[in-house]
């Protein structure tokens, strides 16, 4: 059995700038930006509180901190506005945006034992 290595000179088997701009959403929406917005914000209340700070500055941290969290989401939406993705209508007339379902794994059979190929005694 021979291994071949892998040459700087081949193409990727997958997208490089998607791959990035994965992690880069994973970082900005995950539990990192969560708490550094929780901490910034409990700083901005101690500073409201002692009167260091104006509430027009403050304002602006928690709004940014809305976006930041909500970058996905306001993302998603804007594409769907440009790009004119046809949801269902609502009875109000509002649109209703329909999310895309994958197909759904088979179930395991009846008789699954996770165990089967277990060495167990068998007396």
């Amino acid at each position: 059995m021979s291994v071949e290595a892998a040459s700087l000179f081949d193409k990727p088997g997958h997208p490089i700038l998607g791959a990035v701009g994965e992690w880069t959403q994973g970082m900005l929406g995950g539990s990192l930006a969560t708490s550094l917005c929780v901490v910034a914000i409990a700083i901005l209340g101690l500073l409201l509180l002692t009167g260091r700070l104006q509430v027009q500055r403050s304002l602006e941290v928690v709004l940014g901190c809305f976006l930041l969290l909500g970058a996905g989401l306001l993302a998603t939406q804007l594409q769907q506005l440009a790009g004119g993705v046809a949801g269902e209508q609502g009875t109000g007339g509002e649109q209703i945006i329909v999310p895309q379902t994958s197909a759904a794994q088979p179930p395991p059979p009846t008789n699954y034992d996770p165990y089967a190929g277990a060495s167990l005694r068998r007396d």
